[in-house]
């Protein structure tokens, strides 16, 4: 599961030709298998790890999955800089009902 959550937010920008930074739980594994420098791990926790990567001048955009408390503050700390952030908090498994739906059956 960690390593999927990740995938989803490094292919993009690897895809792309970037650089990229991925600041996992502290409880993750620490190695990947890339070649130096195209993917870096960040290990730590929140408020020594996460937040001075949330607002350093040099990370141009923030892709988090997590906690809606966490995200909270990821966002306050992005929006110092307007910098673009992508949350995604507290749920999973999301549905569509529409309003013609039988819900008895």
């Amino acid at each position: 599961y960690p390593l999927l959550t990740a995938t989803w937010k490094v292919a993009p920008a690897l895809g792309a030709g970037c650089a990229a930074i991925l600041k996992p739980s502290e409880l993750s594994s620490l190695e990947v298998g890339l070649p130096p420098g195209v993917l870096n791990i960040l290990t730590g926790l929140g408020p020594d790890a996460g937040a001075p990567l949330a607002s350093h001048p040099h990370v141009d955009k923030i892709a988090f999955t997590g906690s809606t408390a966490t995200g909270s503050r990821i966002m306050a700390a992005a929006a110092q800089m307007v910098k673009p952030v992508s949350l995604e908090l507290g749920g999973k498994s999301p549905i569509v009902v529409f309003e013609d739906v039988d819900l008895d059956k």
